[in-house]
């Protein structure tokens, strides 16, 4: 895990916005790099001077929506017996893709923006979009919405919680990013929760209006 860590600093620093375009792509498809490790210290640079907030939150969002286009794609061609046979071997565990199918089910186009709000499902979300052939042009909007939402709010964060202590000890800093995120994850689940008890109570109405009698 500290040879990782270290990697992930090295790259944002030696790469600057190149590298945060290639951590987050990673970051949105089935390689395990947590967004809290790439935006915030990159924030944190862009707070001393060597590089600039909206540069960083237009790269996490690129890099976002490029990883979660890869993933949609190969999804989308592979199909879903060969993503839950393979996906081990990336940790892409078959419960977690349950759980993202289930959310797209549920919430339809709109989930892709709310999943990008979202522990668990941001990254795997693409795979059952993918899987069940969901318009590209739809997912692609949500997916740069949602993630210059979220790159925004982390780059918001990384000054504010970061200290240069944290560049050598990876929990210190993802923990100092996550005590801060809790709130936000919260009003994400709230407006996810209305949105679909507004869908529940359309679709509701609906079938009343049909079964009326002419």
């Amino acid at each position: 895990m500290h040879g990782f860590f270290v990697w992930i600093m090295n790259v944002l620093a030696e790469w600057g916005y190149t590298g945060v375009v290639l951590l987050m792509a990673m970051e949105s498809s089935v390689f395990p790099v947590p967004s809290e490790l790439v935006i915030p210290p990159a924030a944190y640079w862009a707070s001393q001077g060597k590089m600039s907030y909206l540069g960083v939150i237009a790269a996490g969002t690129l890099g976002s929506w490029l990883g979660a286009a890869c993933t949609y794609w190969v999804s989308r061609w592979l199909g879903r017996p060969l993503v839950l046979r393979y996906g081990k071997y990336f940790l892409v565990q078959p419960h977690k893709v349950g759980v993202a199918e289930k959310w797209i089910a549920h919430y339809g186009t709109a989930g892709i923006f709310f999943a990008r709000l979202l522990p668990v499902v941001r990254h795997l979300i693409s795979i059952p979009a993918g899987i069940c052939r969901m318009s590209f042009w739809p997912f692609s909007a949500m997916t740069v919405i949602g993630s210059a939402i979220w790159c925004s709010v982390l780059t918001w964060f990384g000054p504010r919680v970061i200290t240069p202590e944290m560049f050598s000890n990876a929990e210190a800093m993802v923990h100092a990013v996550k005590s801060q995120m809790h709130w936000i994850v919260l009003l994400v689940l709230v407006v996810a929760g209305l949105y679909g008890l507004g869908m529940w109570m359309v679709r509701q109405s609906h079938r009343s209006a049909t079964r009326e009698p002419a």
